[in-house]
């Protein structure tokens, strides 16, 4: 059944009023549905990881949450913003709600300062000082405060992902969205990236990771959302997601990982 729980939802952390609330989202590609009613809510401060077999919506769903991609049907709630919406509250979300792809997305031609600072600037109005201030604070968090003035394209592939985590929470988001951000990094750099995301969850960044990192989201979520189908077929805590599944399809799942 779409987004039946294994377990009561009391484990959340943070305040009562969800941050974002999804309520029976529906999203097709032509005649192919993707996501076929997919309601869930996530609560400030809250680490959700989302795990499933290829092709079961995982991505697609993360993308609805900023209006990367939209839906012919249900509703998203951010901060009190609503999907679908305008454009005036597709801009109020994406400000407020930061985004980190597999492949980086970091423009070639400019320096890691500018890749960092040009939003900030830009859309929240800071000035080039601030900026500058902020992309070094944040460049320090993620370890490579040293790279500050070296253009992507000298950069590892983890380090460019740390470029890329700095430059979203350069806008200060309310939320973290992680679209399987160590899919496209060689095994060795893996871990520098995910020691980052453990960074922002002991600080209390609320944030939605999709991965194929099981250790890793065992390790990290408060709850744990599994997606195949197109249908949020478990909603539970680490311990018995892994532990004791029911549903026979995150058991299959499970078996071809653990």
């Amino acid at each position: 059944m779409t987004g039946q729980s294994e377990v009561p939802s009391g484990g959340m952390v943070g305040s009562d009023r969800p941050l974002i609330s999804c309520d029976s989202i529906h999203k097709s590609y032509g005649s192919f549905e993707v996501l076929r009613g997919i309601s869930t809510s996530v609560r400030s401060g809250e680490v959700v990881c989302i795990v499933g077999p290829s092709g079961g919506g995982k991505s697609t769903f993360l993308r609805t949450l900023n209006g990367l991609e939209g839906i012919q049907s249900g509703s998203i709630t951010v901060n009190g913003l609503r999907l679908p919406g305008n454009r005036k509250v597709l801009r109020e979300i994406r400000r407020e709600v930061g985004m980190v792809f597999q492949s980086f997305n970091l423009f070639g031609h400019m320096s890691v300062r500018d890749n960092i600072t040009l939003a900030p600037i830009t859309a929240r109005g800071l000035s080039r000082e601030e900026a500058n201030e902020r992309a070094e604070r944040l460049l320090e968090r993620v370890g490579i405060r040293d790279q500050v003035d070296k253009y992507p394209g000298q950069l590892s592939g983890g380090q460019q992902q740390r470029v890329a985590i700095a430059r979203a929470l350069a806008m200060e988001p309310l939320a973290m969205l992680f679209d399987e951000p160590t899919s496209a990094l060689d095994p060795e750099m893996i871990k520098e990236v995910l020691d980052a995301i453990r960074e922002l969850a002991r600080t209390g960044m609320t944030m939605i990771i999709v991965t194929h990192e099981m250790s890793f989201a065992r390790e990290i979520a408060d709850r744990i959302l599994f997606f195949a189908d197109g249908l949020l077929q478990v909603d539970a805590t680490p311990e018995p997601f892994f532990g004791c599944p029911t549903n026979e399809r995150l058991r299959a799942f499970l078996s071809k990982l653990l």
